[in-house]
C-alpha cells in the first residue's frame, strides 16, 4: 500500500502557514471561490485534508489474482536544489530536471505526454515558477497540452497532496476526460499555459505527468500510464 494521508487543519499549523503568508487571506462570499491556482488575483493555498491510498504490484502478479488494473507507474524523479526552507530557487532547473528524470526512468519523449497534474497551490511564487518548470522540462510540447490544478477544488492536503493528484488523474483520464482548474478567471500573464480553466474536457489521456514541488526546494514528479 502507497499513498499519503494528512490532517493539518488545526490553530497552530494555520497560524504558521498565516505567519508564512501563504495562505489565502481574501474575503469570498463562497469559500470555494478562495483556492485560485494561476489567477491574477490568488493570494496563498487553502488547507485541506484526506487520504488517497493505492494498490502497487507487479502486473503479472496482479493479473494472476484477477484484479482490474488501473494504471502503471512506468517513471519518477526526485530532486533537490537546497535553496531554501520553503523558497523555490528562481531558475527552476531542479523542478524541471525532476520531470525530465522522471520522463528518462519512463523511456519516453516530452511530446508522448497527454496531460500534466500541477502543484498548483495557488501561492503567487509557486504557481509562477512551476509554469517555468513545465516549460523548461517540456518544451514547446508544453504549449500543446492541458494541464490543471487539483487543489483548486479540495485544497492543499499537503502531505497527502502528490497521492490525491495521481487519484484525481487516473481516475480522470480513464473516463476520458481531464479536471478543470475551477476559480482561474483571469489568467496571469506568467502563467501562460492551457491549466483547463473553469469546467473539464474530454481528452484522451495515454501518459500523464504527476508534479510535486515540496517546501525545503524537493521536486518530485511521477510519470504514469492509463490502462
Amino acid at each position: 500500500l502507497a499513498g499519503g494521508a494528512d490532517s493539518p487543519i488545526a490553530p497552530g499549523i494555520l497560524a504558521a502557514f498565516e505567519r508564512m503568508g501563504v495562505v489565502s487571506t481574501s474575503s469570498h462570499e463562497e469559500a470555494r471561490l478562495a483556492s485560485r491556482p494561476f489567477d491574477k488575483r490568488r493570494d496563498g493555498f487553502i488547507l485541506g485534508e484526506g487520504s488517497w491510498m493505492f494498490v502497487l504490484e507487479r502486473h503479472d502478479h496482479a493479473e494472476a489474482r484477477g484484479a482490474k488494473v488501473l494504471a502503471e507507474l512506468t517513471g519518477y524523479a526526485s530532486t533537490c536544489d537546497a535553496f531554501h526552507r520553503v523558497a523555490i530557487a528562481p531558475d527552476c532547473v531542479e523542478p524541471a530536471r525532476a520531470i525530465q528524470l522522471a520522463l528518462a526512468d519512463a523511456g519516453i519523449s516530452e511530446t508522448d505526454i497527454d496531460y500534466v497534474n500541477l502543484h498548483g497551490t495557488g501561492t503567487d511564487m509557486n504557481d509562477r515558477l512551476e509554469t517555468l518548470a513545465v516549460k523548461t522540462a517540456l518544451g514547446e510540447h508544453a504549449r500543446s497540452i492541458p494541464m490543471s490544478s487539483t487543489k483548486s477544488m479540495i485544497g492543499h492536503p499537503q502531505g497527502a497532496c502528490g497521492a490525491a493528484g495521481l487519484a484525481a488523474t487516473i481516475l480522470c483520464a480513464r473516463l476520458g476526460a481531464v479536471h478543470p482548474t475551477i476559480n482561474l478567471e483571469q489568467p496571469d500573464s506568467a502563467c501562460d499555459l492551457d491549466y483547463v480553466p473553469q469546467i473539464s474536457r474530454p481528452h484522451v489521456v495515454r501518459n500523464a505527468v504527476t508534479n510535486c514541488i515540496a517546501f525545503g526546494s524537493k521536486n518530485s514528479a511521477l510519470v504514469v500510464k492509463i490502462l
